[in-house]
């Protein structure tokens, strides 16, 4: 019986040795370029750009084994992982790939040969699909198909199933697409499984499919043929593991062994494999069978565990949104299987990634790479998820009491979500575990409403003046429209260019009609183009194109699209032909860009001397104000490390180190010692090499000198200065947390940095000044500070000198207050008063309503009667008001059971303050907040009560 290891091997050796296919390893599972993915999902991901037509394929024939993740978006297999015999989030795709080589025949041939001759699967146990047509889009019947199975394969009739849309594939809403022809095996004693083919037997499964991409679907849902005639093939590795190794399901091959294993020592449970009869929940029989529920729980934990391994292997983080969130609740969803079946109530999912590891790092070595990063990410997880859970838990079971035990409605799911962070496919599983439902639309009612809040104010994507469908990409090169040739963006001085095609979003323009009217958004391609096109994080150039006969197009940004370049933007004056020939100008941005894109490059090599090696780039942003850089590390950079940053970037500014730039081979170009690559991004055989302080070809020709570390060597693509004294300066103005474990930089050079030096400078003297003044001007110096550090640029270190020095004058000045109180002799019995408040209380259910004033009290005093109170009454809405030193002072706490009925301590401070010319906020737990107007005090504590009441439901 052959290993799984050996099975992936003899793969990917058929196809590359005997049928001359190229080796092409997986992409990230995290598609780093390619927004419209939470995860990769399918082989083809990666080569997406082929398909398209956007980019030319290096290869004619490719094979690879791929990491997949299903756990969100259109594929979501995350319900039945545990349930269902097959299903997994993680899970590798067989495939192999013809761009305008092999079809049909090629196809069938190979796929047939692989399964009987080398893999040796009985010809009469596998049937094939095929596409039945759709009349409507004039796609007939796929009997060619049919034919070459029945010639290539012997295939009887019986063995030959045609069906509609499982045998139609499409990328997305438009794009390439195709039928395709699927290979099942039928695992019947008696091999009469046949009826049972694209059904819900496990006995008849699929283990393969062959996609024939020869059709583009366009906006209107009509389709038109390719140029170009691709094969996408996908065969599940789990699968076809099981079929050999001739076990039920694919739990029972070897991949499984390493982590049922470590879950048993772990729990000290058995796994006997047992799974129920459908993959829809049981309650009733489930609820008896104690070995079945703790089965289901080893396959969830072990499944997820490689899940978050690959994912946070390939830069994946936790988080609140998108694919972040995704994992989220994946890791929650493992930690809440082992807490409730196998009563693991420590943390424990991180202990399962060396497992992983170990079993799959020989065939995906980047595993080995970090992998005491990815066991923290974990742990953290789980740590924190932990404090949540059994608290979550219990409000679960509340819910379902208010549910009569049939249904858990959408409001106790989305509060479960909003303030616990329990997941819904959580609380949807739990309520399934014991027969009840979860009001689904509701939840995604208020899921949708938070999420429209978020969004607001947001970016807009980009517009379709961005992109070229693959029939308009087909099109130009019918029309012999050639690539566009940018090599003149490297200079940026004006130069002359000819239009060849006009695109308006819908359709290529053609020389009758030109780009019409003033202001009519359009994308222009010319022959040849100084603009540079946005990507690699450098923002596309701006400008105009100028002709002869006076027409004018304002440039507003600059995309690249299958080879082309699009100058996006508006006609200013008449309007452009194809055909005609213009002036290209650039704005005078430029320049301040290259010092940002410069001063980047030299920034993640100071990065990378400070924090070490394990500091990886995630992401940047280059544009005429500012660099952004994203990168890998677990904790905020203390000012030392930010002061160390700076000051070997300005270094090597002072320097004047000259910033070289070259194409080469990039097999040889990553031999070069200290050179900086992007994980996860795709290169291609030639790179160009940007060198800042030693010439390329210094560096091509001695590559493993050790002296190279020295100095910023990296793959990029675009435009730089010719010295990097040019930068004149560098400032770090802002860095922050943009996920776990994922850090952002935030600088300015040139000028604005120059600037930003002044400005901290300034805020320095006047915190020089406050230090010396009378406490009794101190307030007004602190507000002029405080304004100084919000508004203005400055530089990073400064603002958090300028944050300690204004806490410590805030301090100064709250001791000289407290001293001129007691002088004067004022007090405030803020017990008598407290003891006063809760007698006078009105109620919430069962709960203390606790609205009122304390006259005359500071914010501290405020603070001291709301914590008595809180003690006195367990359950409690407390929200205290003060007026003093003609200012007013809110606090507010909220017991959990409130929180669970709606009222947040946040919301209900915000929403009072608010009347009294203030604001402030907080947890749902406690918050605080300011007014500006005290005779407004009363009002304010009215509307606090009518709040309250209206808030708890």
């Amino acid at each position: 019986m052959m290993t799984s290891q050996q099975i992936r091997q003899a793969y990917i050796d058929f196809f590359v040795q005997r049928h001359g296919h190229t080796f092409v390893p997986s992409s990230p599972v995290v598609p780093h370029d390619d927004p419209t993915l939470l995860f990769t999902n399918a082989g083809m991901n990666q080569f997406k750009p082929y398909f398209l037509g956007t980019e030319k394929a290096p290869w004619t024939r490719v094979a690879n084994t791929q990491k997949c993740i299903r756990a969100g978006g259109k594929h979501n297999d995350l319900d039945d992982v545990g349930r269902s015999r097959r299903h997994h989030t993680f899970f590798e795709m067989l495939g192999n790939w013809s761009f305008g080589d092999y079809f049909k025949r090629g196809a069938i041939e190979m796929s047939w040969e692989l399964l009987t001759k080398v893999f040796k699967l009985d010809p009469a146990r596998l049937h094939v699909t095929c596409f039945e047509g759709d009349e409507k889009n004039g796609v007939p019947r796929d009997t060619e198909t049919a034919n070459l199975w029945k010639e290539i394969a012997g295939l009887p009739d019986d063995h030959i199933h045609y069906f509609g849309a499982d045998n139609f594939w499409e990328m997305g809403d438009t794009g390439p697409c195709g039928p395709c022809t699927e290979i099942y095996i039928d695992r019947t004693p008696d091999k009469t499984g046949g009826p049972q083919v694209n059904g819900d037997d496990p006995r008849v499964m699929e283990i393969w499919n062959n996609v024939f991409i020869q059709y583009n679907r366009n906006p209107d849902r009509t389709l038109t043929t390719l140029p170009s005639q691709h094969v996408d093939t996908g065969m599940g590795f789990e699968r076809i593991s099981q079929v050999i190794q001739n076990v039920n399901d694919n739990y029972a091959t070897d991949l499984w062994y390493p982590l049922f294993f470590q879950i048993s020592q772990l729990s000290g449970k058995k796994y006997n494999g047992k799974f129920p009869k459908t993959n829809k929940p049981d309650p009733i029989a489930e609820s008896q069978d104690f070995q079945l529920r703790q089965d289901i729980a080893f396959r969830v934990i072990a499944d997820h565990a490689r899940c978050l391994t690959f994912a946070l292997t390939d830069g994946a983080v936790p988080s609140n949104e998108g694919r972040g969130y995704v994992l989220r609740r994946i890791l929650r969803r493992a930690a809440r299987f082992g807490r409730q079946q196998l009563e693991l109530r420590e943390p424990f999912m991180h202990k399962l990634v060396p497992v992983v590891i170990d079993a799959m790092g020989g065939a995906f070595p980047e595993l080995k790479r970090d992998p005491n990063r990815v066991i923290e990410l974990v742990k953290d997880e789980e740590v924190s998820f932990g404090r949540t859970l059994d608290r979550g838990i219990a409000l679960f079971e509340d819910a379902a009491q208010r549910g009569m035990l049939e249904r858990i409605s959408g409001d106790d799911a989305f509060k479960l979500h909003d303030t616990y962070g329990f997941p819904i496919d959580l609380t949807r599983i739990m309520a399934e575990e014991r027969g009840m439902s979860v009001d689904i639309a509701g939840y995604e009612k208020l899921m949708e409403e938070a999420k429209e809040r978020a969004r607001a104010g947001g970016k807009e994507g980009p517009t379709r003046l961005f992109e070229l469908p693959p029939d308009v990409l087909a099109k130009l090169q019918q029309a012999g429209v050639q690539p566009t040739d940018d090599s003149e963006k490297f200079n940026a001085a004006p130069i002359g260019a000819t239009v060849r095609a006009i695109w308006d979003g819908h359709r290529l323009i053609d020389t009758t009609h030109g780009a019409e009217a003033a202001k009519q958004g359009v994308a222009v391609i010319l022959d040849k183009t100084n603009f540079y096109a946005e990507m690699g994080g450098q923002v596309g150039d701006t400008g105009e194109l100028r002709s002869k006969n006076g027409a004018v197009m304002a440039v507003k940004t600059t995309r690249a699209a299958g080879g082309y370049v699009l100058h996006v933007g508006d006609m200013i004056e008449s309007h452009l032909n194809v055909g005609d020939h213009v002036t290209a100008t650039l704005e005078g941005v430029r320049p301040r860009t290259e010092k940002n894109h410069t001063a980047t490059h030299i920034a993640n090599w100071a990065l990378r001397e400070v924090l070490g090696d394990a500091v990886q780039q995630k992401g940047s942003l280059v544009d005429p104000d500012k660099l952004r850089f994203d990168f890998s590390h677990n904790k905020a950079l203390a000012d030392e490390e930010i002061a160390r940053v700076e000051t070997l970037v300005n270094e090597r500014i002072q320097q004047s180190l000259g910033v070289y730039a070259e194409v080469a081979p990039q097999e040889q170009a990553l031999k070069i010692h200290g050179l900086r690559a992007v994980f996860g991004e795709k290169y291609p055989p030639m790179v160009r090499v940007v060198s800042i302080g030693v010439p390329v070809a210094d560096l091509l020709k001695d590559p493993t000198n050790t002296k190279w570390r020295e100095f910023s060597t990296e793959f990029c693509g675009g435009t730089h200065l010719k010295n990097a004294g040019d930068c004149e300066a560098f400032v770090i103005t802002s860095e922050e947390s943009v996920s776990k474990g994922i850090r952002r930089l935030t600088a300015v050079t040139g000028p604005t940095a120059k600037e930003a030096m002044s400005a901290g400078a300034a805020v320095e003297s006047e915190i020089d000044t406050a230090r010396t003044i009378a406490p009794a001007q101190l307030e007004e110096q602190i507000d002029v500070v405080f304004k100084m550090t919000n508004t203005l640029q400055i530089p990073l270190t400064m603002k958090r000198r300028a944050q300690r020095a204004l806490a410590e004058l805030q301090s100064k000045q709250k001791a000289f207050e407290k001293s001129q109180r007691q002088s004067s002799g004022a007090s405030v019995d803020t017990a008598a008063i407290s003891a006063k408040l809760l007698a006078e209380a009105a109620t919430l259910g069962d709960a203390k309503l606790i609205v009122g004033e304390v006259p005359s009290a500071t914010d501290e005093q405020l603070r001291g009667a709301m914590d008595s109170l809180r003690k006195k009454s367990p359950s409690h809405g407390i929200l205290l008001g003060s007026a003093a030193d003609g200012k007013v002072f809110f606090v507010a706490a909220v017991s959990d059971d409130l929180i669970a009925k709606g009222l947040k301590a946040g919301d209900w401070i915000r929403e009072t303050a608010k009347i009294a010319g203030g604001g402030g906020g907080g947890k749902p737990q406690m918050a605080q907040a300011g007014g500006k107007d005290p005779s407004k005090l009363a009002d304010a504590l009215n509307r606090a009560r009518e709040f309250a009441q209206s808030a708890v439901k």
